[in-house]
């Protein structure tokens, strides 16, 4: 995969909202098969797109790549050969790991980490609906404005602002009710957005939960300050209630037959015994199992 290919891979994927890391080798010592200036994407699930070295290497760049992908922090990865240890942390920001399977030299490799905005759901075209588009950028949120029948929210968004004066706004609201949005408004006057909750077909206590009139009050009168109030109320409210998320560290296992520490992921290599999965840095440790699989688990 050339550079060029690998730059249009990943701008399709922050597209998607695909969550990815981007590797890429700063520093090359020989004898190494990788080179500065080679590059990679890893995925979620462990696979890996492009070239940071040799399967050694790799088995490395997964298993610190899936961290980093948890905690959203960049990371200079540091690999060389020698028995396998714990990871060391030279500095803040950068660790060193031994690799067994190293035939010699030295690799520092920048994983950065690509996670997808906070989604902000905005229902209308109004001049409301546009400043909220206008002003979520600047503040990290991906803002998507649609129209109350094409709403299509889920859990995992941060809020659905229904700002279209009439149009399509219980449908809006109910899915995102349904869905479990965690912050969901309507831009509406106190009296008229009583009698649009009055009408939806949800619980009394998801109808509760609509914030309407729509954000703080903070004596707004533009477009451009209520959308400011809306999304300081809606930053608020995520304070308040979404927990500091805590970086759960991923899970790893020991190669039997090397001793490696690996990442456990779909791409890792692996296979069932015992009525266990085994996981391997490589297929030739993978087959040097099979060959003698009690040699390996005594």
């Amino acid at each position: 995969m050339t550079r060029e290919e690998l730059a249009q891979r990943a701008s399709e994927l922050r597209q998607s909202r695909t969550p990815f890391v981007h590797a890429t080798v700063v520093r090359a010592q020989h004898p190494t098969s990788a080179h500065a200036g080679d590059a990679a994407l890893v995925h979620a699930d462990g696979e890996i797109e492009g070239f940071v070295g040799g399967t050694c290497a790799e088995t490395s760049v997964r298993a610190q790549a899936l961290q980093v992908l948890v905690s959203g922090e960049p990371l200079l990865l540091r690999i060389r050969p020698g028995e396998e240890s714990a990871a060391e942390v030279d500095e803040e920001g950068a660790v060193t790991v031994a690799n067994p399977c190293m035939s010699g030299g030295t690799l520092e490799i920048f994983l950065e980490p690509h996670r997808p905005a906070p989604r902000v759901v905005v229902v209308g075209s109004t001049p409301v609906a546009r400043a909220l588009a206008a002003l979520g950028a600047p503040l990290g949120l991906h803002v998507e404005l649609t129209d109350g029948g094409s709403a299509r929210p889920v859990p995992e968004d941060a809020a659905m602002i229904v700002a279209s004066h009439g149009r399509g706004e219980e449908p809006a609201l109910s899915a995102a009710l349904l869905a479990g949005v965690p912050y969901v408004a309507l831009v509406a006057s106190r009296t008229r957005g009583g009698a649009v909750l009055a009408g939806l077909d949800v619980s009394a206590e998801d109808r509760a939960r609509v914030h309407s009139p729509a954000g703080l009050d903070l004596g707004a009168r533009t477009a451009g300050e209520i959308a400011l109030s809306i999304l300081a109320e809606m930053i608020t409210e995520r304070a308040a209630t979404v927990p500091t998320p805590v970086a759960a560290v991923p899970m790893t296992a020991v190669d039997p037959v090397c001793g490696m520490t690996v990442g456990v992921s779909e791409s890792t290599l692996q296979t069932s015994y015992g009525g266990e999965q085994v996981y391997f840095c490589c297929e030739h440790c993978r087959t040097s199992f099979l060959a003698e699989p009690a040699r390996f688990t005594a």
